[in-house]
């Protein structure tokens, strides 16, 4: 068996043990574990109660990762994240104090409602893998993923994340409210059992591990960078937008579509790979201009409309 072919029927191993605890939601499942084999940090816009701790958590059993969660809120410190060192009179040293990010899987619950210091903390978390208490460094465990999640701007004691973490997520997924049969099927399934118990571990970290460089080996053609590239460009040409993508989403771009590629079967690249997941990759990433809004006018609109006038060469 190919590690392509063996890629795709772990995949969808993984994909079934989530499932048994989040109804109805196959693609946002399959969005985040594409985020995961890719190296990416995700970000879950929703209303409360639709799943996002749930789905978490569940990916955490299905992928044995050690798992923290911080439920952030005002009163919460950078150091509650990044961990703290405090004296030791034994020794006469400063011993450091491990924090919650320094796991696999670290669920930032309601990141907007922290501050904005308590915000940054993370940033150096996110990019570079390790964090930084009185000038010394401590790298974090690897496989190393931040799902977060927030409320919709506007709810209360919530303010907007700043620019520099936006992009610092590879996707910005929803869950939104189930199906009515999907409801249904949660209600039955629910009964007199707990969901996340129905989640079965499928792979070890040394085996995620090996699948993330398996998916990032993935061969991409010259064509279908610049058919990345040029869609990355018409973003900082558009006339609704006044901050387009950065190379960071170009990367981004890449990266999980050579997941996706994985995930199918295929040690190759296809624009089918890329056009599903172009909106997700970016949208979080655009600043339109002021007014658009109104004219109802939305990221996720204007990126369609690029792709649509968009045609990859070649491929």
């Amino acid at each position: 068996m190919s590690a392509t072919t063996k890629g795709n029927t772990v995949g969808r191993l993984i994909l079934k043990s989530v499932m048994n605890a989040i109804v109805g939601k196959e693609q946002v499942v399959l969005r985040v574990l594409l985020a995961i084999l890719a190296r990416g940090h995700i970000l879950i816009e929703d209303i409360p109660g639709v799943g996002k701790t749930t789905l978490a958590i569940a990916f955490s059993k299905a992928l044995n990762l050690e798992y923290n969660r911080v439920q952030f809120t005002p009163d919460v410190l950078p150091s509650d994240v990044t961990g703290f060192s405090i004296f030791n009179k034994d020794t006469g040293s400063m011993d450091y104090t491990p924090g919650a990010v320094l796991c696999n899987l670290f669920l930032a619950d309601e990141l907007n409602r922290a501050t904005s210091r308590t915000q940054s903390a993370l940033l150096e978390a996110m990019e570079e893998g390790q964090v930084t208490v009185d000038g010394t460094s401590h790298k974090i465990p690897e496989p190393f993923i931040v799902i977060a999640t927030q409320n919709p701007v506007g709810a209360a004691g919530t303010q907007l994340l700043p620019d520099s973490q936006m992009d610092r997520f590879m996707l910005r997924l929803s869950l939104g409210y189930p199906g009515h049969e999907d409801e249904l099927s949660l209600l039955k399934r629910k009964q007199g059992k707990a969901l996340l118990d129905l989640v079965t571990p499928v792979v070890t970290h040394i085996e995620l591990e090996h699948m993330c460089a398996q998916a990032d080996s993935v061969h991409v053609d010259p064509d279908i960078l610049n058919y990345i590239v040029t869609l990355i460009n018409r973003t900082r040409n558009h006339p609704d937008i006044v901050l387009g993508a950065s190379p960071r989403a170009s990367l981004a771009l890449t990266s999980i579509s050579k997941a996706a590629a994985y995930l199918q079967g295929r040690d190759y690249v296809i624009p089918n790979d890329i056009t599903p997941l172009f909106a997700d990759t970016l949208a979080h990433r655009l600043v339109l201009r002021p007014g658009a809004e109104n004219e109802n006018i939305t990221a996720e609109r204007i990126l369609y409309g690029i792709l649509n006038s968009v045609k990859p060469l070649n491929v």
